[in-house]
């Protein structure tokens, strides 16, 4: 009774369950190989690849498995590139911020030969972050603006894929799902 009450309760004041999932249609395992690095960014490759998998994982919709032989889905691919520029400069022309690019070349196939389409143009985002006289606060800084473009381009492969493949199998795509801006 008390659990009915408080659920009641939770609902009149505006909260609500919100969906993490989003079937990826008959796909019921993925593989996630650490992707190839293209880029002179050492250990970008470790960065997206951990942040698929997060987000695969956060979503609880499918299993992930180490073995791509035991996937129902294998997201192959690499880092194609990572680049700085100076984003904004102060009056003395010292920089003030710094913009990192991502871009990914990845390839989503199906266990019984196939491949799902991924949109090209989605797989490149940028974010800005701040510059410092401290060296290493600007590494530290320049760290978390990839760790954080990298979560974004992940969670638009999820949405993407969760799209085909539902799309595929008359799933519909979850409407709470954050679009993927271009």
């Amino acid at each position: 009774m008390g659990w009915l009450a408080l659920l009641v309760l939770a609902h009149g004041c505006g909260y609500a369950l919100v969906r993490t999932g989003g079937s990826l249609g008959g796909v019921h395992s993925v593989a996630i190989p650490t992707l190839r690095n293209d880029s002179w960014e050492p250990g970008a490759e470790y960065v997206v690849a951990e942040a698929l998998r997060q987000e695969f994982l956060r979503r609880k919709a499918v299993r992930l498995v180490e073995d791509p032989s035991r996937a129902d889905l294998v997201l192959r691919g690499r880092v194609s590139r990572v680049g700085t520029r100076t984003a904004s400069v102060d009056s003395i022309v010292l920089a003030l911020e710094y913009e990192i690019t991502l871009e990914l070349d990845l390839a989503a196939e199906r266990s019984g030969g196939g491949e799902v389409p991924l949109d090209v143009a989605s797989l490149r985002e940028s974010e800005r972050y701040l510059a410092s006289a401290d060296a290493e606060v600007t590494r530290k800084n320049r760290q978390e603006a990839l760790r954080q473009v990298a979560s974004v381009l992940a969670a638009r492969v999820y949405v993407a894929l969760r799209e085909t493949l539902g799309a595929e199998t008359g799933v519909p795509a979850d409407p709470q799902a954050p679009a993927a801006s271009g």
